[in-house]
């Protein structure tokens, strides 16, 4: 298979960047967050699981930073910024590429495609990772505005809240203490080889599905709930949540319970990135379930 970057012309029109990297017979499609975010915590997996044989393939979704970012407001494409129109690119994704039989990761809103696409197209997978997202996105609201109360003074609270009620996002303050989340929760530790001179979130998409911040979501991923969906999700599945991260852990353990065949493991002083807070045992996990699926002797 080609290594490196190529671009994909969707059936819409679109273009979706992509990349692959290692060679091997065992293949990962990586999904990434946001909705909106990209790829960048993916790059260095091919490196990670190299001596695993392990190709990796990653891209940008439908109107992230490298992908086609369509127009919106234009009639009929408001039709690109729902639930399935985002499972299904993940399926002509895998068409494209030409990969089946694969392991599926996705990270925070990517998690929540890859609970979508193990409980629709399940044949097509071999494992599936679900990395820092819940299946309840109440349990989610509830448990980041308790983080909020803990570490926030009672005068930063009532500060945000009242920017909240006013939509006064873009306040410098208030987002002075939305970094003050980021760093203790989302990411612990901030490499410079993924910082960037410009934003690059697609604030189109994040608006739609999550809404104006991370304490309230106004979007819609306030009706995300796929718990009475999770026994559909019959392959190998690994759990994986940072330790101290802006997702709940009790949820993983709901979830851990509720798949048939799935394994929670935890990284610890991980944050909602822990992929790179805590690269090591992270990867570490990750190889042990890949391992473990490869060989049979995969146990919940």
């Amino acid at each position: 298979m080609k290594q490196g970057t190529t671009i994909l012309t969707l059936d819409n029109g679109y273009h979706l960047w992509t990349n692959t990297q290692g060679t091997g017979d065992i293949h990962l499609l990586c999904l990434h967050g946001g909705p909106g975010g990209n790829h960048e915590y993916w790059e260095n997996f091919g490196k990670e699981l190299a001596d695993l044989g392990v190709q990796v393939h990653m891209y940008d979704q439908l109107g992230s930073f490298y992908s086609d970012q369509p127009d919106y407001s234009k009639p009929g494409n408001d039709q690109l910024l729902t639930y399935d129109y985002f499972l299904d690119e993940v399926e002509e994704v895998r068409q494209k590429l030409g990969i089946d039989n694969f392991y599926l990761i996705g990270q925070s809103w990517g998690g929540a495609l890859v609970q979508m696409y193990a409980a629709k197209y399940g044949q097509h997978l071999k494992g599936a990772i679900i990395s820092s997202m819940v299946d309840e996105i109440d349990e989610y609201v509830t448990n980041i505005n308790k983080i909020r109360e803990d570490i926030m003074t009672p005068e930063q609270l009532k500060f945000m809240q009242d920017c909240e009620a006013k939509n006064d996002y873009d306040n410098d303050e208030y987002q002075a203490l939305v970094d003050k989340l980021n760093a203790g929760y989302v990411d612990r530790k901030q490499p410079l080889a993924i910082s960037h001179l410009i934003p690059t979130m697609a604030t189109d998409v994040y608006g739609v599905f999550q809404g104006d911040n991370e304490f309230v979501v106004t979007g819609k991923l306030k009706d995300w709930h796929f718990r009475d969906q999770l026994h559909k999700i019959t392959v190998p599945t690994l759990i994986t949540f940072g330790e101290h991260e802006t997702m709940p852990i009790a949820t993983a353990k709901i979830m851990a319970e509720k798949i048939p065949h799935s394994r929670l493991v935890t990284t610890p002083n991980g944050g909602h990135h822990h992929m790179i807070d805590n690269a090591p045992v992270y990867f570490d996990h990750l190889k042990t379930f890949i391992k473990d699926v490869e060989s049979g002797n995969f146990k919940d």
